[in-house]
């Protein structure tokens, strides 16, 4: 028993010794993911598309908002006829078919505004978020190339945080970092392939009030 013991205790040390060894020799690197994406030139390109393209989408709900506020205008317009004192009876009942029109086809437009601002916040979410993977991927491949170039064993992202806020890599040598190699790669000119930048319109702008049967109410602007 003696013996077995000793012997087990034996491959332990020797089962210790080896791991110490082989963690001892793995290659680390490091590399801020963040820093990285913030850095490169395409990641500047996609802001500035999706930038435009919400700013064509609110200048479309500017012209539907602007035409939401003349109808609204008449409505109310023809209201004010309708208190008159003066008006005749047949007069008066035109008026009111022409009223309740406006407010029929003014409640169409309320819900084509609605449609409208919906389906442009969705594509332009869909659009960030085609740029992005795009992005992403030619950050990684590039950072494979470098795994495999320097037989890396192991690399972290320095950017990452924990649940609780504390970053997941607490300390590292900065010769094994290479962020600005990454970097630098990336934004040589004529080296990425392009990355889908289709330019969808969208805004985010609020969805307008209803409209009652008297007095509609005015689309919040975005």
């Amino acid at each position: 028993m003696r013996k077995l013991i000793v012997s087990s205790l034996a491959l332990a040390v020797a089962f210790c010794a080896a791991s110490t060894s082989a963690h001892a020799q793995a290659k680390l690197g490091t590399v801020d993911m963040n820093s990285v994406f913030t850095a490169y030139f395409k990641t500047k390109d996609a802001e500035a598309k999706i930038n435009e393209a919400k700013n064509a989408a609110k200048k479309e709900y500017d012209d539907r908002a602007d035409a939401y506020k003349k109808a609204l205008d008449e409505i109310n317009n023809l209201n004010k006829q309708l208190d008159a004192p003066a008006l005749s009876a047949d007069a008066k009942t035109q008026k009111a078919k022409e009223r309740d029109d406006k407010i029929a086809n003014i409640k169409n437009m309320e819900r084509e505004i609605n449609e409208f601002r919906q389906t442009r916040e969705r594509q332009l979410q869909e659009q960030a978020l085609r740029m992005r993977e795009g992005i992403v991927k030619e950050i990684t491949d590039v950072v494979m190339e470098k795994v495999k170039a320097n037989n890396l064993d192991l690399v972290f992202d320095k950017s990452g945080m924990s649940l609780n806020g504390v970053p997941l890599l607490m300390y590292s040598k900065e010769n094994v970092d290479f962020t600005n190699d990454i970097i630098l790669v990336l934004n040589k000119p004529g080296r990425a392939p392009a990355v889908s930048t289709t330019t969808d319109k969208t805004t985010t702008a609020p969805a307008p009030a209803p409209a009652s049967s008297a007095s509609p109410a005015k689309p919040t602007r975005p």
